[in-house]
């Protein structure tokens, strides 16, 4: 599958800006671009303000995406504020070609921020399948928690991480993402955020691709970019045979 990444800074809670910036981008991408993934809250970087920014599942943004996606004939991934029957949700949608929208509500929210007063829980993680391949996607503070995204049951190939992960703790994200590589045998991408947002938090992003043994197909990347990357759904496969670390990892049930 061949995959883009955004990583971009925000316009601080300029939904209007930041749409027009992120259009131009996914509309930039080379032909043959199966997915393209972008930051959390890409519409107006990571806010405990959601009556500022937040927008409904038929919005005009939401339309305008999954047409991007029909004509480019690739998914969108992302997350955004979204407002629903008076309550605010920091939502993941996954936009396929054929319309279809898939939606994950994040379920650890970000305490140390307040995230848990201003925004509603998820409470179950979802698997999308896509052109053959099962994808598990979160956002930023889930990668937290290596028991919810832990690869048993309903196995996925590959997890993604959307975030807005700041540099004061940018060497914890790049330690987690290759811990849940390795332990979940699964390609895993992270996409974050660059520049600075209205609280004076820097990003230099480190969004970056490892794979189910844990090596680097695409290094922390630093500042504004658009990078690819092609997995190798066979190659995961015959490792997870030749090695089988999966069929030996402990049974759990999450309560």
């Amino acid at each position: 599958m061949n995959i883009a990444l955004i990583q971009a800074p925000m316009q601080w809670e300029d939904i209007a800006v930041n749409f027009s910036f992120f259009e131009r981008e996914i509309l930039s991408l080379k032909v043959g671009t199966d997915l393209v993934i972008l930051p959390e809250m890409f519409l107006s970087g990571f806010t405990m303000q959601p009556k500022q920014v937040a927008i409904s599942m038929d919005h005009d943004y939401i339309v305008c995406l999954k047409r991007i996606a029909h004509d480019r004939d690739l998914a969108i991934v992302g997350s955004l504020v979204i407002e629903e029957e008076g309550r605010f949700y920091n939502r993941l949608l996954f936009i396929e070609p054929t319309g279809k929208v898939h939606k994950y509500n994040k379920c650890h929210l970000f305490s140390l921020a307040g995230e848990e007063k201003v925004y509603t829980k998820g409470d179950q993680r979802i698997i999308i399948e896509y052109k053959g391949w099962r994808i598990c996607p979160l956002i930023c503070y889930d990668l937290r928690f290596p028991v919810f995204a832990r690869n048993k049951g309903e196995v996925y190939d590959l997890l993604i991480y959307v975030a807005s992960w700041p540099d004061q703790r940018i060497y914890a994200w790049d330690s987690l993402l290759k811990a849940r590589a390795i332990e979940n045998m699964s390609y895993t991408i992270g996409v974050n955020r660059s520049g600075t947002d209205e609280n004076d938090n820097e990003y230099s992003g480190h969004t970056q691709v490892i794979d189910y043994l844990g090596k680097s197909n695409v290094e922390p990347l630093l500042g504004q970019m658009i990078s690819y990357v092609t997995l190798d759904l066979v190659k995961q496969q015959k490792a997870r045979l030749r090695f089988n670390f999966l069929g030996d990892a402990d049974d759990f049930k999450l309560i």
